[in-house]
């Protein structure tokens, strides 16, 4: 049991650091994918804005109506 605990240890200090940056690695690649994104839905958005602004609707939408307001009184 005591050789068990003392291989898993051993084990552990060789592969933990090699996990460690594999997750760095994917983290720093989702991070840059998600940057990219951003920089070109951005760059899709500057150019629509430009197209559309003409055809924006200036009038605010009306809110739905959900009912009236029923107010109880409590009976003793």
């Amino acid at each position: 049991m005591v050789l068990a605990y003392y291989a898993i240890k051993f084990l552990i200090r060789i592969f933990a650091p090699i996990l460690v940056q594999q997750v760095v690695k994917k983290a720093g690649e989702t991070m840059q994918n998600q940057q990219q994104q951003y920089y070109n839905a951005r760059q899709n958005n500057n150019q629509d804005t430009y197209t559309n602004a003409a055809n924006t609707n200036t009038r605010p939408r009306e809110k739905k109506k959900v009912g009236e307001y029923i107010d109880y009184e409590e009976i003793d």
